[in-house]
């Protein structure tokens, strides 16, 4: 595992975004989420490698891109915050009901991580749809528990972040990257 390297997951507005951009104010290291810029992407040049055209073809994008993001990330030192990790790959194919090709499987293995994976739960009090997020509430609490599953089946612990305003969510994530 990769000690330094962290992952925040969890299914759509559970506040991973708010949480990456405040570390990143604190100075520290911050991998975005691929899946916002492959929609925007695709849809700025009319492209179907999107969550609600071609699914198959959206997770190969965000294999690639979180691939080369992980990859540019081991010349960082310190703790590194990755706004989803190579397995949420996996969880998003699965919450789809497709099948994970073997090659996907294998990136998400051999991606290694921290073995504390902090999942944001679902929250509804600051869940809400906007362009690239078109999920339904549901939607949205099967995502987050699909991650926790699929991040359980490969060996991490997880560590479910509390409920409260982002700047003692950051607190809480700083006791958490001790090593």
């Amino acid at each position: 595992m990769s000690d330094h390297f962290f992952v925040v997951t969890g299914g759509p507005g559970g506040g991973k975004t708010s949480l990456i951009s405040e570390l990143a104010r604190r100075g520290f290291h911050t991998i975005p989420e691929s899946g916002r810029a492959i929609i925007r992407e695709e849809m700025a040049r009319g492209g179907d490698a999107l969550p609600w055209a071609d699914r198959l073809a959206y997770a190969e994008r965000m294999l690639e891109r979180d691939l080369r993001a992980y990859r540019d990330a081991q010349a960082l030192s310190g703790p590194v915050i990755f706004d989803r990790g190579v397995p949420d790959i996996t969880g998003y194919l699965t919450l789809c009901g497709l099948p994970v090709p073997p090659h996907i499987a294998a990136a998400a293995k051999a991606a290694s991580y921290n073995a504390r994976v902090l999942l944001a739960p679902y929250w509804d009090a600051i869940y809400t749809q906007e362009t690239e997020r078109k999920q339904s509430r549901a939607e949205a609490e099967a995502t987050c528990a699909v991650m926790r599953e699929t991040y359980t089946a490969f060996g991490y612990d997880i560590v479910e972040l509390p409920h409260v305003d982002i700047e003692r969510r950051a607190d809480f994530v700083c006791t958490q990257l001790a090593i």
